[in-house]
């Protein structure tokens, strides 16, 4: 059974990319100060993205991070079993996870896709049907990481043509809802799911973390539309500049907290200035 910290009993839900990671390296460097006192402080940090799990798991094991995490936009929560000490519900395990789904199979998104780019004439298309060089130029991501990203199980990345962007983009809505399906927005693809998002992976984890401790505060961290359900979500939201110095100006909600620098060096800010006020 996991260990927990009593430190107003902080629980740390965080997106990755432009976030914990740096939007263009990936790099996770100007973070480590802040990682390095929720490891020690016992703080579980929750990985919430639209990353796949076999990047994610990656990531944590560079972190030596053991918490549960999202995947997916909150397509499914990945619990690592023996990590609560009570039994819950799950849909299915492997070896190291008891896995909670809540987002659509992939082939069905996939099975969307075509349906849309036949029905619309327009030639979106999704991370799954790139190949890795193609993948790799659009996301600056090497080889290894293009091969993980591409191994997705609940959501589907798409990009779309450059000409006629905003009336296509209406259409391509309109198809995706009148499936019975949604869409978010990353800091570099849309992304077709079913109904999920990352606010409702935030809820069924925090019930779980109460119902291990009664009361727990929860931060969560994002810099972009996609983070919005995660951050209505928690006890204290946390905003972090884009790669252009600014805030996403469509993200207003009361209580915010504007981390004060981009990408991981923000993220640092702001945990670090959370941390001193949990201990004062």
């Amino acid at each position: 059974m996991r260990e927990f910290a009593d430190i107003m009993r902080l629980i740390i839900f965080t997106d990755l990319d432009g976030t914990l990671l740096d939007h263009s390296t990936y790099s996770y460097q100007k973070a480590l100060r802040s990682l390095s006192l929720i490891k020690k402080d016992g703080i579980p940090l929750i990985i919430c993205t639209s990353k796949t799990a076999a990047e994610i798991e990656a990531l944590n094991r560079k972190i030596k991070n053991r918490d549960p995490f999202a995947s997916e936009n909150g397509g499914a929560l990945f619990i690592p079993k023996g990590y609560f000490g009570f039994e819950f519900e799950y849909h299915k395990e492997t070896p190291k996870y008891k896995i909670i789904e809540i987002g659509k199979h992939h082939s069905l998104l996939m099975d969307a896709i075509k349906e849309i780019r036949e029905s619309t004439r327009i030639s979106i298309k999704g991370v799954s049907e790139m190949s890795i060089k193609e993948l790799m130029e659009k996301t600056g991501l090497d080889r290894r990481g293009a091969l993980l990203a591409k191994k997705r199980d609940y959501s589907e990345p798409f990009i779309l043509p450059d000409r006629n962007h905003n009336n296509e983009m209406k259409r391509v809505k309109k198809e995706i809802l009148e499936r019975g399906l949604n869409l978010t927005e990353g800091g570099r693809f849309y992304h077709l799911m079913g109904n999920n998002d990352k606010g409702i992976a935030v809820r069924i984890l925090t019930a779980m973390y109460k119902k291990e401790f009664e009361t727990v505060t929860v931060v969560g961290i994002g810099d972009s539309i996609n983070d919005i359900p995660m951050l209505e979500e928690v006890d204290i939201p946390v905003l972090v500049m884009r790669p252009n110095r600014r805030y996403d100006p469509r993200i207003k909600l009361n209580g915010l907290l504007r981390s004060g620098g981009i990408g991981p060096d923000g993220w640092n800010r702001a945990v670090l200035k959370i941390l001193k006020k949990s201990s004062a």
